[in-house]
């Protein structure tokens, strides 16, 4: 099953739209913070297979790099963008200049990531930004209602697992994380949590204000909803 199959093409009609949604969130950072005249440098930080890059290049002159350390994810990617020129492929940011890029895009990434993994990914948008430079982060609402309608839903695929377990759902709900989050690896010697329950976006918050300022913090896919009732939480940063 591609990474496509279980986003883009997802047998779900609401996930799929959820899905779109959220590229069309990230891609408000362009309306919101304009690009200056001439080709723009953009890095998608977990690129995926590289739907985010190639939407964004059907209407913004750009140089994209698309970072994905998972090599069937990079396979996947390399043949998305096929046709979209000046693309960049990295799977190690460790050999990419400072002060890189004008955006960073980096969505649904941070919830899979163990605290030591989270704050080397921070360091590294912090680093490859350029000084003004923006990011975007889009994470996933796991706590309070959105966690039971999502653990719900959950339930109807694979009852009984981590994140499809009463008790877990239960005391998201309330907003605790549940205990003993697991953690596998998607590369040899990656640490990553596969399923997103037990993540708090708030930590992350707190975490993203040591190093950016936040431009804009909003809720998706009913902004107006606040956290109450929204699936998706997104944080447009500046670095300073």
């Amino acid at each position: 099953m591609s990474y496509a199959d279980i986003t883009v093409r997802d047998p779900n009609p609401i996930k799929r739209w959820l899905q779109g949604r959220r590229f069309s969130d990230a891609l408000l950072a362009l309306k919101i913070v304009p690009p200056a005249q001439g080709a723009v440098h953009v890095l998608d930080f977990g690129a995926g297979n590289g739907e985010l890059i190639r939407r964004m290049a059907a209407n913004t002159s750009l140089e994209a790099t698309a970072y994905e350390p998972t090599p069937d994810l990079m396979a996947e990617a390399k043949v998305n963008l096929a046709s979209v020129p000046s693309v960049c492929f990295v799977e190690d940011l460790r050999g990419v200049r400072s002060e890189s890029f004008d955006y960073i895009f980096c969505l649904e990434v941070f919830e899979h990531l163990p605290p030591a993994e989270t704050a080397k990914a921070i360091g590294d948008l912090h680093r490859l930004l350029k000084p003004g430079g923006i990011a975007v982060v889009g994470v996933p609402h796991e706590l309070f209602l959105p966690a039971l309608l999502k653990g719900l839903f959950r339930m109807t695929r694979r009852y009984g697992e981590f994140d499809a377990l009463p008790r877990n759902v239960l005391a998201a709900l309330f907003g605790r994380l549940p205990r003993e989050r697991p953690t596998g690896e998607i590369a040899p010697g990656v640490a990553y949590h596969f399923l997103h329950l037990g993540f708090d976006y708030r930590v992350l918050e707190k975490a993203l204000q040591e190093r950016f300022q936040i431009v804009k913090k909003w809720f998706s896919p009913f902004p107006l909803l606040g956290r109450a009732l929204n699936s998706e939480v997104y944080f447009l940063l500046r670095r300073v």
